[in-house]
């Protein structure tokens, strides 16, 4: 492809943040290029789920394939009658992946977006705007490049302050000799650990996070809500093997297996640099649940709007990359992503009792307020009064353990602070 003309931007990257920004983009009447070296009507392989109060208010309930107002967790240790079952009362749901990626395909086709098939080879930047090249040599001119190529981008940067945690996980689809959870029931966190050695229950803690699919088929997945490095994927397996095994249940038919692997608390990138990001390439995965679709979906249109208006009004250059990031990135959502990277940092310390604890005092915070918290919808001072309201309620062992100054959360704390 050797276009003739200046595009207005140019998006890096084939996946669903990519089909996000690009669509809404084009939506603005923008002229867009999309450029990536996969086929962006490739299936996903993997799965992505919503809270259905989040799903309801983007109108875009139509697109869920599954729907579950049975949603629990289990924070207890199993032994006995622990079993620490809490009932959240609000609606999840899992996107049709293929519905949601057509969706966006749809957005693509109807505003006339390009797809540049290849691999970006290097930027030039100059004062109206970048020229991309491709690995075939091709160059692309755009008004603005905004990179949405992923957690590992091709443009972006972002600084280094430590090591990076990954949320790590294995997962299967399929029929089992007995059911896994209850009957159209979904199950948010299953922490309890009694099918786990002594010596198992103080490595790092795993949880199941698993769903009723109807007809007989069930998604299980071993999840680690975030560790550094990352619990390897042979490891979740036999986890999630072993907590089936303890149950009585053994894997009859295997539809799909699903590996998962993302960074949970990467630093912000750098906002004054010429390419904009978004997606896992703008560190927008919330800290502290690993959650994104969520964010993509309503923090989308709003960037591209900003963005439309800005060249409406004849900005360029590095000023109208400064327009996208403070629109992406504006000093609460900043606040908060500092805040919510402090809290991760602290339960990433806990062991399997402490984190057990803490989630249990978690979700019996009043619904509104820890839904918030997920969702990050929650301004500061709410997610402030949240947090210290946790702490009134935990348990001793938990408190300590938020207090207790380990690792890097002063310089967190600090960093916040200065935004």
């Amino acid at each position: 492809m050797s276009p003739t003309r200046w595009r207005d931007v140019a998006v890096v990257g084939g996946g669903p943040a990519a089909l996000c920004i690009a669509a809404a983009l084009a939506k603005q009447q923008l002229q867009v290029t999309l450029v990536a070296p996969n086929d962006p009507a490739a299936p996903w392989p993997n799965t992505y789920g919503i809270w259905g109060e989040e799903v309801d208010a983007l109108g875009l309930s139509a697109l869920l394939e599954h729907r579950w107002s049975n949603t629990a967790s289990y924070f207890g240790s199993g032994d006995g009658d622990d079993q620490g079952q809490v009932c959240h009362g609000r609606d999840y749901g899992l996107f049709d992946k293929h519905a949601l990626q057509q969706h966006w395909l749809d957005g693509l086709s109807a505003g006339g977006v390009q797809h540049c098939n290849d691999f970006v080879q290097a930027v030039e930047h100059r004062s109206d705007g970048a020229t991309l090249t491709t690995a075939s040599g091709d160059n692309l001119q755009a008004r603005l490049v905004v990179d949405a190529s992923g957690h590992d981008p091709v443009l972006v940067t972002r600084p280094s302050d430590g090591p990076v945690a990954g949320q790590a996980a294995y997962g299967v689809v399929g029929r089992f000799s007995r059911p896994p959870v209850d009957s159209d029931q979904f199950v948010l966190m299953d922490y309890r650990c009694d099918h786990l050695s002594p010596e198992q229950r103080q490595q790092a803690p795993t949880f199941l996070y698993a769903m009723d699919l109807g007809q007989g088929r069930f998604f299980v997945e071993e999840t680690s809500l975030a560790a550094a490095p990352a619990l390897s994927f042979v490891s979740l397996q036999q986890r999630l093997e072993q907590r089936l095994a303890h149950r009585g249940i053994a894997i009859e038919a295997v539809e799909h297996v699903e590996h998962c692997l993302f960074p949970m608390n990467p630093a912000l990138p750098d906002r004054h640099q010429p390419v904009v990001g978004f997606g896992g390439a703008a560190s927008m995965v919330h800290p502290a649940s690993g959650y994104m679709i969520g964010s993509l979906l309503r923090r989308g249109p709003l960037l591209a709007a900003d963005l439309a208006a800005a060249m409406a009004s004849g900005q360029q250059g590095l000023v109208l990359a400064q327009v996208g990031w403070q629109s992406l990135w504006p000093a609460e959502l900043r606040r908060r992503h500092g805040l919510y990277r402090f809290g991760l940092e602290k339960l990433m310390r806990f062991d399997e009792a402490q984190l057990r604890a803490f989630f249990a005092t978690f979700f019996a915070l009043p619904n509104a307020q820890w839904f918030g918290f997920l969702a990050n919808t929650l301004e500061t001072p709410q997610l402030l009064q949240t947090m210290l309201q946790l702490f009134g309620a935990a348990p001793n062992g938990v408190r300590w353990g938020l207090m207790e100054p380990r690792g890097r959360e002063f310089n967190l704390m600090t960093r916040m602070l200065r935004w």
